[in-house]
């Protein structure tokens, strides 16, 4: 028997003229280039949006043309955001980090027709550009000048009424557009349906994931063109939050200004920008951040000593996540538990650590070299996942087939294990364990216990071929504060915690990391680099 529900579609176009309609008067506050702030209001933004959505078709585009961003976090890019999917637009964000050859090819696999694009980046632009068919160039500035050949987005959208939003009947026709950024292989364009992205929107949003109201003010520090801003902008837009966008000022002095005066209450960012923001805080006493009560921390393992020393420090609450431009991004969240109310600090803090437990919808299965799935807090295996807002398929991609089950599910490349209760915890990247003697260590582990050194700020820990145990593991330092690196020291750091033979070799020092355009290390970089330091095999 049939239900008897309606057969509604799960569109964009049907959240953002809700949130048009209901939450049209909040405020949405931008930092400048000059450093200025701009306050306006979703009305104005999506009004912007329709006009985008009008000025586009004036140009020739078409349904399901995609149209690139290179823009940093403010209000006309988040017009783009709301304006382009409800035109019957792909919305395709480039990553700005990234070298100008992986642009090109993502720019052109993409087939962009048009960019927007801020004045500042222009000199990204002219990188990659020449080997691409982007036909128009908005330029986004503040004093109304673009370059020759190129179209000023204020003045072109001004000469255009806000068009209807597009009859989007079809939940499944694509909406946005993402390539990921890992550091190998070529780049890989995930489509985001226009249900994916609702329902990601639900789940998101739930109190499980992250969490925001009306009464809160969200500040992504993630940026738009990283994972859809983690599905901030449509959760936000959703509940009727106000968003303070930060603009190209990530660093640490900016943010807590930001955090301080617009008075905000929920954000989220990668680890990076919180160390830097608690080296900030640890030197400049007096800053105010009460009112963060939620901050969402991902993209790669926090460490445990970072969540310490944010609550015992700063009496601010990290909570971590976990997921994939795949997974649109949010997959697993370490929300708080009704078993650990009465648990220990050192539980909790345990738990924190974790990638946590999956959300609403999300399917989890750790798969080991057998076959087996298990589910039991130590057995090691591939994640694989599967749900409404996951990949089924990589954009115009038939040789990463390899990527899927035949049985439907992701393999995500994370090795982890997962308790009888749902909790994910991530031993490593599959390419990045280390196989010492036959036996398996995780870099992931190691990485964070020794960031929470007192004289280490970062570390990788890499795999090194090794004559008489095949691999061992060798430790990457950047000292804190110009500390001198001991390897001593911390040799009998890590022997506080860990096996005699999980501990590296070596400690070397190393004045940065390489990494990839969303801060993950280049550890391909680093095994070429050193891959002689133990000998050779």
């Amino acid at each position: 028997m049939r239900g008897l529900m309606m057969d509604f579609p799960l569109t964009l176009t049907t959240l953002l003229a809700q949130a048009e309609r209901v939450h049209g008067a909040r405020e949405i506050v931008s930092r400048n280039g000059d450093k200025s702030r701009t306050s306006t209001s979703y009305a104005e933004v999506i009004r912007k949006g329709r006009q985008l959505g009008a000025a586009l078709t004036s140009l020739g585009l078409k349904s399901g043309d995609r149209v690139a961003t290179l823009c940093w976090n403010h209000d006309r890019h988040l017009a783009a955001y709301y304006g382009l999917p409800c035109s019957g637009f792909v919305l395709h964000t480039l990553n700005l980090r990234l070298h100008c050859d992986e642009l090109a090819y993502i720019a052109s696999h993409a087939g962009d027709r048009v960019i927007l694009v801020d004045k500042s980046l222009l000199p990204v632009l002219e990188g990659f550009r020449a080997r691409t068919k982007i036909e128009h160039v908005l330029v986004i500035s503040d004093d109304g000048v673009a370059p020759e050949g190129m179209l000023d987005f204020d003045a072109l959208i001004a000469a255009h009424e806000p068009a209807p939003f597009a009859d989007v009947t079809d939940e499944n026709q694509a909406a946005a557009l993402c390539y990921t950024s890992g550091t190998t292989g070529k780049p890989k364009g995930v489509l985001y349906s226009h249900r994916s992205l609702v329902l990601h929107t639900l789940g998101g949003g739930s109190g499980n994931m992250l969490p925001m109201s009306m009464t809160d003010t969200v500040m992504p520090v993630v940026p738009m063109f990283h994972a859809n801003a983690w599905g901030i902008p449509f959760i936000a837009a959703m509940v009727g939050a106000r968003q303070v966008l930060p603009g190209p000022f990530l660093d640490p002095a900016s943010l807590v200004d930001l955090f301080e005066n617009e008075k905000v209450t929920v954000t989220a960012g990668v680890p990076t920008i919180w160390l830097g923001i608690l080296q900030f805080l640890d030197a400049n006493p007096g800053h105010d951040l009460s009112l963060i009560r939620y901050m969402l921390v991902g993209g790669s393992a926090v460490p445990e000593s970072l969540i310490r020393a944010y609550q015992e420090r700063h009496h601010m609450r990290i909570v971590q996540g976990w997921g994939m431009t795949e997974m649109s991004p949010l997959g697993s969240v370490a929300c708080d538990r009704a078993d650990l109310v009465s648990a220990s600090d050192d539980e909790r803090y345990a738990y924190r650590a974790t990638q946590g437990i999956p959300g609403p919808f999300v399917e989890i299965r750790a798969v080991n070299e057998a076959g087996e799935t298990q589910w039991d807090g130590a057995s090691m295996g591939e994640l694989e996942v599967r749900g409404p807002w996951i990949v089924g398929r990589y954009y115009e991609d038939e040789e990463a087939a390899d990527k899927f089950t035949s049985d439907g599910w992701f393999r995500t490349g994370d090795i982890v294990t997962i308790g009888a209760d749902g909790r994910i915890t991530v031993q490593d990247r599959s390419k990045d364990l280390v196989k010492s003697g036959g036996e398996w260590i995780s870099s992931v582990h190691l990485e964070n216990f020794l960031m929470g050194h007192p004289d280490v700020a970062e570390a990788a820990v890499i795999g090194i071929q090794h004559p008489r145990w095949a691999e061992r593991p060798l430790a990457l330092i950047v000292a804190r504060n110009g500390a001198a690196v001991e390897p001593e020291s911390l040799k009998a750091h890590v022997l506080t915690h860990f096996p005699k033979w999980w501990v590296p070799d070596d400690f070397l020092a190393i004045d940065a990391l390489p990494k990839t355009g969303t801060g993950k290390v280049r550890k391909t970089e680093l095994r070429a680099r050193f891959a002689e330091h133990y000998g050779t095999p």
